[in-house]
């Protein structure tokens, strides 16, 4: 039995704050304390900072985005991270407010606070969160406050670590939880078992018991789910009648559902949430019975040819969507989709004999071969929305974007019905070759009518196809200006068509 101290003891002072910002002017290059953002969507702070793991809470009508800053993509304490909580919130997704740092580096033995969960009891907000030591060991600790915006750490201080049976360096991202049946609190963390018989096989999630949130036991893993790897950054949530768990494997955010609250716990066939590029997702309630996942895209240094991914970029935030069988999709938030400005008088034209239409209708049709036209005007940044009809049969179309010359560069987006599948691609890309970040998978209902949404920002392209399956990627290298619209071994008609610019 693990039996740890009440927090409640303040280890930071007024004058240490002040001192730790004036060595790293964290403040000074990142969002301003108070200052106001008007959408947070594809946010990040300014300069050499990031936003990286993202926390988000819901309490009393506040939604609270506490995410790790990160500086120059992990590199902070010697490659340790140097993270630290920064926390927004808002009450309508419009407008929000920037904090100051929710959980500070405060002891020079502290090389990264790092993820964790926020939970909420008898009017305390509780942010549990791992440290990662500057030998690399991994420790659990805990920092309370009455408002989630000040909170002050508590000892002791860690209050929990690995011990035998678990790797000192993969005990990481605590989510607290309660289940209301028992009445008993569960703590589940990032770890990896030592021993396993198969090698890097005993990733698993570690559970603490407890009946007050003072002293925990430590008991059977709450689950072990056989891949490579730890999962990392596991979350809980009820959600009309269903229990939710996830983690993310490589980054990418699985779920498991359950009408009970500790399982069995079932894998449904699309087990993700979004795209492989939203990275390590987690979610929170929201007003009106809603609940919003948010992630963050990775930034590409280098092209994505030279492998140039790095840690940390832009948050990307999703409303989570829950089927009548209670599986689970997402798709872009309301409130936080770009509206823009409607782009007037493009005019359509055909590239093949098959393809007729307007700014507003095409239809294209190639049963057999290769059918193209354009938008020629379309700006880089933009918001294009489209309703997709396929007649029976239809094997491949879509539309490729940023496009140049006559269909011969751009980013194609493909819709393969019989594949059930959705990609990101250049045009020239050969049959088989659907890079595991540029696709979407197990995407039903591609055969009859469904919606597109399409946001191009920068150098992210954000797809939400029929409100319920959304892919993210970067794409710096083109910045054409034609819209095209293509079927190979398809007929389909593309309606509705809107532009505006961004």
């Amino acid at each position: 039995m693990n039996r740890f101290r009440k927090p409640g003891v303040r280890v930071f002072s007024k004058c240490l704050w002040k001192a730790i910002m004036a060595a790293g002017a964290v403040l000074a290059t990142w969002t301003a304390s108070g200052a106001a953002t008007e959408n947070m969507q594809y946010y990040r702070p300014a300069g050499q900072f990031f936003v990286g793991d993202c926390m988000p809470f819901f309490q009393d009508g506040v939604f609270h985005l506490y995410y790790l800053l990160d500086e120059n993509h992990h590199q902070g304490k010697k490659g340790l991270g140097g993270h630290q909580w920064a926390h927004a919130t808002t009450t309508d997704l419009r407008h929000w407010t920037h904090h100051p740092l929710a959980v500070a580096i405060t002891d020079e033995n502290e090389a990264s606070i790092c993820t964790g969960s926020v939970f909420h009891h008898d009017g305390v907000f509780r942010g549990y969160y791992a440290t990662r030591r500057m030998d690399g060991t991994e420790h659990l600790s805990l920092a309370t406050s009455t408002d989630g915006i000040h909170f002050e750490k508590t000892l002791p201080n860690p209050f929990a670590s690995p011990g035998e049976g678990y790797a000192p360096r993969a005990f990481r991202d605590p989510c607290v939880f309660r289940d209301d049946g028992t009445g008993l609190f569960h703590l589940l963390v990032s770890a990896s078992l030592t021993g396993c018989p198969v090698p890097d096989r005993g990733g698993c999630l570690a559970q603490f018991t407890s009946r007050d949130l003072k002293d925990w036991e430590r008991v059977e893993p709450f689950l072990v789910p056989g891949y490579r790897g730890v999962p990392e950054c596991p979350d809980y949530f009820a959600w009309n009648g269903w229990f939710y768990l996830l983690f993310s494997i490589d980054g990418i955010a699985h779920y498991r559902m359950s009408r009970e609250a500790l399982g069995p716990w079932l894998r449904p066939e699309v087990d993700t949430l979004d795209g492989p590029m939203a990275r390590v997702m987690k979610t929170a309630a929201f007003t009106g019975g809603r609940r919003l996942g948010v992630a963050f895209l990775p930034t590409l240094e280098g092209g994505k040819d030279h492998g140039g991914w790095q840690y940390a970029g832009n948050a990307v935030f999703r409303e989570i969507v829950q089927h009548p069988d209670g599986s689970l999709g997402s798709r872009f938030p309301e409130e936080m989709t770009p509206e823009g400005t409607e782009v007037a008088g493009l005019s359509f034209a055909p590239l093949t004999q098959q393809a007729s239409g307007d700014a507003q209708r095409v239809q294209l049709r190639a049963p057999e071969g290769f059918a193209a036209g354009h938008l020629a005007g379309t700006p880089v940044n933009a918001r294009i929305t489209f309703r997709v009809v396929p007649e029976a049969g239809a094997s491949d179309f879509g539309v490729c974007v940023r496009g140049s010359g006559d269909y011969a560069e751009g980013y194609e987006i493909r819709f393969s019905p019989p594949e059930r599948r959705v990609s990101l691609r250049r045009p020239q890309s050969g049959t088989l070759e659907f890079p595991p970040g540029n696709a979407l998978l197990n995407v039903d209902g591609l055969d009859r009518p469904f919606s597109v949404d399409l946001v191009m920002s920068g150098d992210i392209i954000d797809l939400c196809v029929d409100k319920r399956r959304c892919l993210i990627n970067r794409c710096p290298e083109l910045r054409g200006d034609r819209l095209f619209f293509f079927a190979q071994n398809s007929s389909v008609a593309f309606e509705m068509i809107a532009v505006h610019s961004l």
